[in-house]
């Protein structure tokens, strides 16, 4: 069974950076896509940033600029570095692993991403 596990969530200041991580418990890099998405308190969940097979990445309005996404295939983990973070940034953050290929189309089309981590908070203070 395919895991998703992150890391690296936690409480930080405005203007603060963190750095999440994501590991699969088996090869799925190799896959359509990957992505970040989250949901802040009362909120729908939302695509962050997204990566797929060709390296090809995607981010959503608010945080362009400010989060980059990365791959470590060789440590099978999915990393997304957040800069300048702002109190809205304040969400628990999951990461996600797709097996269709509408995610190259739609990076943050729900439906294609089958495979989900537990999720890690993320709060950003003024």
């Amino acid at each position: 069974e395919v895991q998703l596990v992150e890391s690296g969530g936690g409480s930080v200041q405005a203007g603060g950076s963190l750095r999440l991580s994501c590991t699969a418990s088996q090869y799925i890099y190799s896959g359509y896509c990957m992505a970040w998405f989250r949901q802040r308190p009362g909120g729908a969940r939302e695509g962050v940033a997204s990566i797929n097979v060709m390296n090809v990445t995607a981010y959503g309005d608010s945080v362009k600029g400010r989060f980059a996404i990365s791959k470590d295939n060789a440590k099978e983990t999915l990393n997304l570095q957040m800069s300048s973070l702002a109190p809205e940034d304040t969400a628990m953050y999951y990461c996600a692993a797709s097996t269709s290929p509408t995610c190259f189309r739609l990076a943050f089309d729900r439906p294609s991403y089958t495979y989900w981590g537990q999720g890690t908070q993320v709060t950003v203070s003024s």
